[in-house]
């Protein structure tokens, strides 16, 4: 599976609040949030559902993998998604795992700081659920 997902009663904004502050407690953080509805909304496309996308990361991490193999880059920043699910009426809290993406390196010194980070933010995820 290529994603981690979570299910909240907690509301868009508040999940993300959540995310922000787990995230932060586990020494990442979060750079951009674009929210989708919105940035469609000044191009003229009106979209109804909530959707936001997150780019989180730590920079340690980031070091590490620039530093052992620059196409771990093309990777990075790590994404979550935070939504309301027009099927379950919830928020959505769901993890692009690092591993299945760094896997395409064919680097194992890569895979190894994957499987830690998608180890860690899924902790944060679940933390902030």
């Amino acid at each position: 599976m290529f994603d981690y997902t979570v299910v909240t009663n907690k509301t868009v904004d508040e999940a993300i609040r959540a995310l922000e502050q787990t995230l932060s407690n586990h020494k990442f953080g979060v750079l951009w949030k674009l929210d989708i509805p919105t940035k469609l909304m000044e191009k003229g496309i009106a979209l109804e559902q909530d959707f936001r996308v997150l780019e989180v990361c730590n920079p340690d991490v980031a070091k590490k993998v620039l530093t052992r193999n620059q196409k771990g880059g093309y990777f990075l920043p790590c994404k979550i998604v935070v939504y309301r699910s027009d099927e379950t009426l919830k928020t959505h809290i769901g993890l692009l795992r690092p591993t299945t993406l760094m896997a395409m390196t064919e680097d194992e010194r890569l895979q190894a700081l994957a499987e830690d980070v998608e180890r860690t933010m899924v902790q944060a995820i679940d933390e902030a659920k």
